[in-house]
C-alpha cells in the first residue's frame, strides 16, 4: 500500500485533500499535526476511516521532519501546513519563514535522504505575485511579494527548484489563487464576513442589537475559488510524468465589496443600500448600518489586484473549477446562518 503525508490536514484544504485521497486512492493517509495544549481537529473529525492515521510533526522542528519521513517514507508528501494569515505576517515575519520557507528545506533534504522517489508538493500563493507586472498572472509572472507572507512563500519556490534541480526530485509547488470554503478559519476576512452575516441575521430577527461588521480595503480584488476544486488540480499535478508546476486560479476576479453584497443579499434580501466610498464606504439594511470601513484594518502594502490565468492548468491537467463565485459565497452564508442557529 502506498503511503501519503499530508500536513495542515486541521485547515480546509488539508481535510479537503484528505478526503479525495480516501475516495480517489487506496493510499495510507498520514495527517500531520502540531502538538496543541488545546486541539481543534473540527475539520476532521467527521473522517473515521482505518486507512487515515494522525501523526505529530512540528513544522518548527528539523529533528520532528525527519523522523516522521525517515519512519514512513512516504511515496507522497503534499505540504499544506504554513502559517497563511498575510495580515499578521507583518507582526511575526520570522516565524513566517520558519515555518513557511525552512520548514520546505528540512522536509526536501529528509526525502532526499530517506525516500529520494517520494513525489512532492508545497502549496504556493498568489502573494508570491504582489504587486503585479501584468493581468492576469500565470506561470510565467515574476515574484514580486509586497508582504512577509507573499515573501517566504516565494523563497521556499527557490527552495523546491533548488532541489529538485539539484536532486532530480519530483518536487514542484504550485500557484494556488484565494481558495475559501465552509471550513476557512475565522481570521480570514472571507470568513470573517459570512460568520458575521450569520450573527447579524440573527440578531436582526431575534430583534437584538449588534455591531456592525469591521472591513478595510473594500476595492481590494482577488481571484477566489472553492477549496474543493484546487485539491483535485493539486493530486492532477502530483501525478504527471515529469514536474511541472501550474496555476489554479477561477480566471475570474471580483472586490471584497462584491463578496460583503453576495453574502448579505444571500442572508437579508433586499434593502440593502450602499453608502459613501474608500474610507467612508458602508453598507446599511433598513437604514442601519451593517458594514462599515475601518482604517485600522488596511495592510502596510496592499496588493490591490490578483487574477489568475488556469488556462494552462485547463490544457495541461484536463483541470477546471466546479464552484463559482456567487455559488461559494452562498454557500459559506448558508453554511454559518446553520452553524450560528445551532448555538
Amino acid at each position: 500500500m502506498k503511503k501519503v503525508i499530508v500536513t495542515g490536514v486541521t485547515g480546509q484544504v488539508g481535510s479537503y485533500m484528505v478526503e479525495y485521497l480516501l475516495k480517489n486512492t487506496d493510499f495510507q493517509i498520514f495527517g500531520a499535526i502540531r502538538r496543541l495544549s488545546v486541539p481543534n481537529h473540527k475539520n476532521i473529525e467527521h473522517i473515521k476511516n482505518d486507512r487515515f492515521k494522525i501523526i505529530e510533526m512540528d513544522l518548527s522542528d528539523a529533528h520532528s521532519i525527519n523522523h516522521c519521513i525517515e519512519e514512513i517514507k512516504p511515496d507522497f508528501f503534499i505540504n499544506f501546513a504554513a502559517n497563511s494569515y498575510v495580515g499578521f505576517s507583518w507582526k511575526m515575519p520570522i516565524n513566517h519563514f520558519e515555518v513557511n520557507t525552512l520548514a520546505v528545506m528540512h522536509q526536501l533534504e529528509s526525502i532526499r535522504k530517506h525516500c529520494p522517489n517520494c513525489k512532492y508538493y508545497n502549496a504556493g500563493s498568489s502573494e508570491e505575485f504582489g504587486d503585479v507586472a501584468y493581468t492576469p498572472q500565470d506561470s510565467n509572472h515574476p515574484l514580486r511579494p509586497r508582504s512577509p507572507y507573499g515573501a517566504s512563500k516565494a523563497s521556499a519556490r527557490q527552495i523546491v527548484k533548488v532541489w529538485r534541480d539539484s536532486y532530480n526530485l519530483f518536487a514542484i509547488q504550485g500557484w494556488l489563487f484565494n481558495h475559501e470554503s465552509e471550513r476557512r478559519g475565522l481570521e480570514f476576512v472571507t470568513r470573517k464576513i459570512t460568520n458575521k452575516v450569520a450573527k447579524i441575521k440573527k440578531a436582526i430577527e431575534s430583534g437584538d442589537s449588534f455591531e456592525p461588521l469591521e472591513l478595510g480595503n473594500m476595492e481590494s480584488k482577488r481571484d477566489w475559488s472553492h477549496a474543493e476544486d484546487f485539491v483535485h488540480g493539486i493530486w492532477l499535478m502530483l501525478n504527471q510524468e515529469s514536474p511541472k508546476e501550474y496555476v489554479l486560479a477561477s480566471g475570474e476576479t471580483h472586490s471584497v465589496k462584491e463578496f460583503v453584497d453576495i453574502a448579505f443579499t444571500e442572508a437579508l434580501g433586499g434593502s440593502l443600500v450602499w453608502r459613501g466610498a474608500e474610507k467612508d464606504t458602508q453598507l446599511l439594511y433598513n437604514d442601519t448600518v451593517v458594514v462599515r470601513v475601518n482604517p485600522k484594518f488596511y495592510r502596510p502594502a496592499e496588493v490591490d489586484l490578483l487574477l489568475g490565468d488556469p488556462s494552462e492548468a485547463e490544457n495541461g491537467l484536463e483541470w477546471k473549477k466546479s464552484v463559482d463565485f456567487s455559488q461559494l459565497v452562498s454557500r459559506m452564508v448558508r453554511n454559518d446562518i446553520e452553524e450560528t442557529n445551532a448555538t
